[in-house]
């Protein structure tokens, strides 16, 4: 009932104002054309009364002044009023004054040929000059009316899809908070956009998020959702949603599931289908805040929680704790970028046997020390680099410096080595990883066969046709390709089938429950089994335990990785094993 009170209070108070700025104008409009009829007059008097002729003089100072001498300003105070009729009242003041004008046309007419009273021609052409300066001074209001109308459409509309934009939904928002209204605002980033702008190009990342927001407007409008919902477009590939009109916690969850849902059904452009993502996090008001200022960070902060967790569980409601979690994220992502910008990330090397502990290889690892030399573990920044779009920068670091250094090596001793380097999704779909391997390979004198290049998994399910040529661009080159992770998500021989590997990574976590389960081993062993025969070599990740070795050794593991024959290793020891 209080809210209901100062609602109504609030409206009353709004048509007082509204009222009350109505009877003022009208007030300037009727002193203009009251002011504007007695100009006029005063003009046909003065001009009618000449001095010479005993006409009408006024004492200025001691000087007598003919009252004709006036005419001119009387005509100067009508102009002005006509010209504030115009543009105080837009239409109604022009039409008006237009009015007004062509009505002193025919007296004026009359005068000059009835009367031979040819003195009336300034008037006329005064007046024709007006009439002019009223149209140029009306259609340039229209032109400004329409610019301002352009501009607030700009600022309130988001011009590629047509969904309000973020001003509007700050306006709305503040609505809102001044009726205290309860609200729950909801921040979506669509997953891995990125990727389909530096593989597609812009414009038909663009085309996917205007398929996006119709379809997001179709469903908000539809009232399919059981709440009222506001959709807005932040910028890139971020969306906004205001929910209102709902009771539970659950009944916004089932809102967002709405849109979840609609936007992972597949999207075709020029006969692709495209199957996409989301995270989503939302806090509300005023239950987690009463500051609407702090919405959107909390948002924000619920959505990026959801991107580090990796999950299928793709929604998010903000808690205090995310506070922390988030600060501590901006910290980190502010290490990696100074360590970026000085060059200091560096690597290790993980050494790789075959089964007898011939050496294999080394897997080169990002390292990282923040600037007082403390080092940050992988499992902190790689994960914060990913979804601050940095990876493919970090990435490139590692691939530079442990190219270096494995060139270096090559020249000093006769060896078949391999080096194998991660890369993630989002620098192996950038346009230029194929010229990045050439000139790897080039710069450093690297036989091909020497190098291999780790995927994820993931890859073979976010991978399009020109990641896979690139792919098939690198075998032909004669670098081999390894499948990491194998088996943590997405496994399928269809999609296993379209990447042209030569090595299958069993994942630390199938080891670590080998020997504490049948099925867990024979897990493994399927992997094994379905890697030889599609001809892949098997290798085995976090071997740290004799029991582990001696099983893998048993079910036909073609290579070993683990503390167990060597943890990753600096440069100089890496000389040490080699040399």
């Amino acid at each position: 009932m209080e809210n209901d009170k100062e609602t109504n209070e609030n409206k009353n108070n709004f048509i007082s104002e509204v009222s009350t700025r109505s009877i003022k104008a009208r007030i300037v409009f009727v002193v203009l054309l009251l002011l504007y009829l007695a100009a006029v007059i005063m003009v046909n008097v003065s001009s009618n009364k000449q001095g010479a002729d005993g006409g009408i003089f006024i004492n200025i100072f001691g000087t007598n002044i003919p009252f004709s001498t006036f005419t001119g300003v009387f005509s100067s105070i009508a102009n002005m009023c006509i010209i504030f009729l115009v543009v105080l009242f837009d239409r109604p003041g022009f039409i008006i004054s237009i009015v007004i004008l062509i009505i002193q046309f025919p007296p004026i007419i009359f005068n000059v040929f009835s009367f031979h009273k040819y003195g009336s021609l300034p008037g006329l052409f005064t007046t024709l000059f007006t009439i002019l300066a009223a149209i140029l001074l009306y259609k340039n209001n229209v032109k400004i009316r329409e610019y301002q109308k352009t501009l607030k459409e700009k600022a309130t509309t988001d011009s590629l899809t047509g969904l309000p934009s973020r001003a509007s939904l700050i306006n709305l928002m503040r609505s809102l908070v001044n009726k205290e209204e309860k609200f729950v605002l909801v921040l979506v980033d669509v997953n891995n956009f990125k990727n389909i702008n530096d593989t597609m190009g812009h414009n038909f990342g663009n085309r996917l998020l205007v398929e996006i927001a119709s379809r997001w407007k179709e469903l908000a409008e539809s009232g399919t959702t059981g709440t009222k919902d506001f959709i807005s477009r932040q910028g890139g590939d971020e969306f906004a949603i205001a929910i209102r009109d709902y009771a539970t916690d659950a009944v916004v969850r089932k809102t967002i599931r709405f849109y979840q849902d609609e936007l992972e059904k597949a999207i075709t452009i020029d006969d692709r289908a495209f199957y996409l993502t989301a995270s989503f996090g939302y806090v509300e008001y005023p239950d987690d805040t009463r500051d609407s200022h702090n919405m959107f960070s909390y948002a924000d902060a619920a959505m990026y929680a959801v991107k580090r967790m990796g999950t299928d569980v793709h929604i998010r409601h903000f808690t205090h704790d995310l506070i922390a979690e988030a600060e501590h994220t901006n910290e980190i992502e502010r290490k990696i970028r100074v360590a970026l910008e000085n060059d200091t990330i560096f690597f290790n090397m993980q050494p790789q046997y075959d089964i007898s502990h011939n050496l294999r290889g080394f897997e080169a690892l990002a390292r990282m020390k923040d600037a007082d030399g403390n080092m940050i573990s992988p499992a902190d920044f790689i994960p914060v680099a990913e979804s601050a779009g940095l990876i493919d920068k970090v990435d490139s670091v590692v691939f530079r410096k442990a190219a270096g250094f494995f060139g270096e090596i090559l020249k000093k001793v006769e060896t078949d080595v391999i080096l194998s380097l991660n890369v993630s999704v989002v620098h192996l779909m950038k346009r230029d990883f194929l010229k990045e391997i050439k000139s790897l390979l080039n710069d450093n004198m690297i036989p091909p066969s020497q190098l291999e290049i780790e995927i994820t998994e993931s890859i073979m399910i976010e991978s399009d046709e020109n990641t896979i040529r690139c792919l098939n661009d690198l075998k032909r080159l004669g670098v081999k390709i390894a499948i990491d992770d194998f088996g943590t998500g997405y496994s399928s021989l269809s999609y296993l089938n379209t990447i042209p590997a030569d090595l299958l990574k069993i994942d630390k976590s199938f080891i670590d429950k080998m020997n504490t389960s049948d099925s867990s081993k024979k897990y493994v062993a399927t992997i094994i089994s379905i890697g030889h025969l599609m001809n892949f070599d098997v290798i085995s990740e976090g071997v740290e335990e004799d029991a582990q070795l001696e099983t893998l050794k048993s079910i036909g593991c073609d290579y070993i990785q683990g503390f167990i024959w060597g943890r990753p290793l600096p440069p100089d020891e890496v000389k040490a094993l080699i040399l």
